[in-house]
């Protein structure tokens, strides 16, 4: 009998089999998926599901006591040293804690029941007091501190022997290499390597792009680049740390309770979550797990549930320990993050920016508290890394506002042939060409101007300060002008009157009126500026000035081939065939007709590429600091690159000329000590005028140290 979850060699229960058999089956398979999690951190499984069997054995292991081995998975701590990394002996075990799979208050009850029983407490005595703290979705590491430097960092390993990762560890700088005021002979703290959410995607994204292995979860990234061999590697993963508890401790008194243990590590200047609590009895416990319930997908984090443990540590010790773990402490968890289910289908979906993105249209599925019908593929090359195709059964997880996505296939045999999937040469929203530069994993639309899917985006864009700078058209407003279907196309902006902005949400006469104003102050601009609103990809405020210096004039450039753009200064052939993409699209031609019959003008003169190295100040750099007493710094920068030079952000070797003005701060000192001339307002207009003195290197004339 063949499994579908786990596909031909993993082993299934049969309706026959004696309880030693079942018994044998999970214990078969949960530590082949223990393996695939903990050491490969690959997992082939939901964490649901995982956590159902391992239920499964311990309710056979409880009805069936003899049937318990100290091999099972029930009984130890898993995981292993891996090859490369020198084995450490713990000190004192690095021991797990009973997880409590009703996610629901009765497990809390449960928990605390077991507890006031243990202790002798009948229904008059007072509620037990316990720390409530979450359980972070990482690696445990124990970090050894000695007279209050850090020494040693391992992983837990098998809870007896771990792996010396003190290399690695030291790269997170929320780890401090030396405790505050605390300089016991030795103290053990242990705590969670974790990935926060919004660094995990930013990680993938790097790894999408680059058509490398993305992660599967913040778990399974933070594992990885705990254990590379190479710390060079694990130094550019962004990973994070909290301490929890205590491991070793010789040389310090340790607060009598937990929660004060906590504030003392905090103390110390070692991280420890601020969601952390002191709850009174049950009813105090499930009060803080649906707390941090509902708080739950707000987190920067992952969590997989919360953390009770009798805040008395006297207490704790008269509790003691049951198959190495403590009676004290329990893992109460939440739903599952992460489901099995189907792909019914795969649709394309286009953003804003015209990123096209496969998505998995699904059998609905609950998880992470929510019903999910589709989740992101991200792109054909990560598709296709996972081998996905509809029909299959997939893992899909959700984490917070993080858009749910397919993590991968259930292993399975496919009953019959099912193609690849294979991304659309057409846009599906507008028809436009699907481009993909060399290179880049991500096709996109190259309607920009057209496509319905990109139309806020380009509205934005256009109307943006460094472009055709249109007052008062922000994202609000934009919203409201598409989403009513009253702007389709850049054109529509200036057919807008007064009467129909005025009928908008929170939208007055006099705020029509000024959009309006602004609208026909907009029509006059630069060719720069335009080039630079039209969101051809690729094409900077700086490409765009290159490009209106070298054309001159804008139908030059829509007719200019590759072979003759690639002669712009700057212009490689990415960013020329994109431009070509752009202008060889006719619905993007009719664009740029259309807002010039609305108006829509700039000067223009007969290119001439000789005059480009004519101009005074062509190759020269400047930087601006200061503020000068008739210009603006950004007419300033408008006559400095008009004139052939290029503005920088900051004084270097390479700074030709620094142009400094009242209250110049550390680029005039920079510029002073690198010996890089100054010059006031005046001895930049000279320098427009005439251009620099026959030496270059030397002081001009007209230049003055400003001060």
């Amino acid at each position: 009998m063949q499994d579908p979850l786990f596909g031909a060699e993993a082993p299934t229960a049969v309706d026959d089999a004696t309880p030693a058999q079942q018994v044998a089956q999970l214990r078969e398979v949960l530590h082949h998926h223990a393996h695939q999690y903990y050491v490969l951190d690959d997992p082939q499984i939901p964490d649901a599901e995982y956590d159902r069997l391992f239920k499964a054995l311990q309710a056979l292991e409880e009805a069936h006591p003899e049937l318990r081995s100290p091999d099972s998975p029930t009984q130890r701590v898993l995981g292993q040293v891996l090859e490369g990394f020198t084995p450490v002996r713990h000190a004192v075990p690095m021991l797990s804690i009973r997880t409590e799979t009703d996610t629901e208050a009765t497990g809390a009850r449960a928990f605390d029941a077991r507890v006031r029983r243990e202790l002798g407490l009948v229904e008059p005595d007072p509620p037990v007091e316990y720390g409530a703290e979450l359980k972070f979705d990482g690696l445990a590491i124990n970090l050894r501190y000695e007279n209050g430097a850090l020494v040693q960092a391992a992983t837990r390993g098998d809870g007896e022997m771990g792996e010396d990762v003190t290399q690695n560890i030291r790269n997170i700088r929320q780890i401090p290499l030396r405790l505050k005021g605390l300089k016991p002979a030795v103290l053990e703290v242990r705590g969670e390597v974790y990935m926060r959410r919004d660094d995990f995607e930013k990680l993938n994204e790097q790894q999408r792009e680059q058509g490398d292995k993305t992660f599967v979860n913040p778990r399974n990234a933070a594992a990885g680049a705990v254990r590379q061999l190479d710390p060079g590697i694990s130094a550019k993963r962004p990973l994070s740390f909290f301490a929890y508890g205590l491991g070793d401790v010789q040389g310090w008194e340790i607060p009598p309770t937990h929660s004060g243990m906590l504030d003392a590590l905090a103390a110390a200047g070692l991280p420890v979550s601020d969601q952390r609590t002191v709850a009174q009895g049950a009813d105090g416990l499930i009060a803080y797990h649906q707390a941090i319930g509902a708080q739950r997908d707000q987190l920067p984090f992952d969590i997989d549930g919360v953390v009770y443990k009798v805040n008395d540590r006297a207490l704790q010790a008269r509790l003691g320990f049951v198959s190495r773990e403590p009676r004290w402490a329990v893992a109460h968890k939440y739903p599952a993050q992460e489901q099995a289910t189907l792909i019914e289908g795969i649709d394309i979906q286009v953003g804003r920016t015209g990123k096209l993105t496969p998505v998995a249209r699904l059998k609905p599925v609950f998880v992470g508290g929510v019903t999910v019908t589709n989740a992101t593929l991200h792109n054909l090359f990560e598709l296709r890394r996972k081998h996905v195709r509809v029909g299959d059964q997939v893992i899909v997880r959700r984490a917070g506002d993080v858009i749910p996505e397919v993590v991968g296939i259930i292993a399975a045999v496919r009953a019959h042939y099912v193609p690849n999937f294979r991304m659309p040469l057409q846009c599906p929203v507008c028809g436009s060409a699907v481009v993909r530069e060399p290179g880049e994993m991500n096709h996109r639309c190259s309607g920009g101007l057209f496509c319905a899917a990109q139309r806020k985006q380009a509205l934005l864009h256009f109307a943006q300060r460094r472009a055709l700078d249109i007052e008062g058209l922000g994202e609000k407003l934009v919203d409201q002008l598409v989403e009513g279907d009253i702007v389709r196309t850049l054109p529509d902006l200036y057919k807008l009157g007064i009467a129909r902005l005025a009928e908008l949400d929170r939208m007055a006469d006099k705020s029509a009126q000024n959009i309006v104003a602004a609208l026909d102050k907009s029509k006059q601009t630069t060719l720069p500026r335009f080039l630079f609103g039209l969101g051809i990809r690729h094409v900077g405020e700086a490409t765009a000035k290159d490009l209106a210096r070298h054309f001159g004039m804008l139908d030059h450039l829509m007719d200019a081939s590759v072979d003759h753009l690639l002669r712009v200064n700057d212009v490689g052939p990415i960013v020329a065939q994109s431009i070509r993409t752009f202008f060889d699209q006719p619905h993007n031609r009719e664009v740029v007709e259309q807002l010039r019959a609305a108006g829509v003008h700039w000067p223009e003169h007969e290119p001439d590429e000789a005059n480009v190295q004519a101009l005074p100040l062509a190759g020269l750099t400047l930087v601006l600091t200061g503020t000068l007493p008739t210009l603006g710094r950004e007419d300033a920068k408008a006559l400095i690159e008009a004139a052939g030079g290029k503005v920088a952000g900051s004084v270097s070797k390479k700074t030709h000329y620094v142009v400094a003005g009242a209250e110049a701060g550390s680029k005039l000192e920079k510029a002073q000590s690198l010996g890089v001339p100054v010059l006031d307002e005046d001895g930049l207009q000279t320098l427009l005028r005439e251009g620099p003195p026959a030496q270059p290197g030397a002081r001009a004339d007209s230049a003055t140290a400003a001060g």
